[in-house]
């Protein structure tokens, strides 16, 4: 899924020019929240009780972004189980089209009540089985921490 996020802020430039590495995690943020209801996730997850947590992540940056510049992202579902979810997120330069910056996250399932790590219901797993899962590997993280 594609979606236009808008331009870099004045707010989010550093004193090198370009977009600070703290922003990107917003903007990859932003991306998420765009892809959630799609899948079932956000406010409909919440008003169920569950919401989902981010216990991992990673970026890869790839070139800079600046002041104003046009925003796009991608965002494609990697792997999931019955209490996980791996995606990633990759940033680009939306007029000139070249790859900025790569981020992969992994989400819990958890119950907004306890606290603890949740089954995904039914209907948000359909949905995950109905998306399209992302055709390359993940680059650093997996479902499963590696023995």
């Amino acid at each position: 899924m594609r979606v236009e996020l808008g331009r870099v802020r004045p707010e989010w430039v550093d004193h090198y020019g370009h977009m600070n590495l703290a922003y990107y995690l917003v903007v990859f943020d932003l991306a998420t929240d765009a892809v959630w209801p799609e899948w079932g996730l956000g406010p409909a997850l919440r008003a169920r009780g569950l919401g989902t947590f981010a216990v991992e992540s990673w970026q890869g940056y790839r070139r800079e972004v600046v002041l104003d510049a046009p925003l796009a992202a991608e965002t494609g579902l990697l792997a999931f189980d019955t209490k996980r979810l791996l995606l990633r997120h990759r940033l680009y330069h939306a007029a000139e089209g070249f790859l900025s910056a790569e981020n992969e996250v992994l989400y819990l399932c958890v119950d907004l009540a306890t606290r603890r790590v949740a089954a995904w219901p039914e209907e948000v797993m359909a949905r995950f089985a109905a998306v399209r899962i992302a055709e390359e590997a993940p680059q650093r993280l997996a479902l499963k921490r590696r023995e």
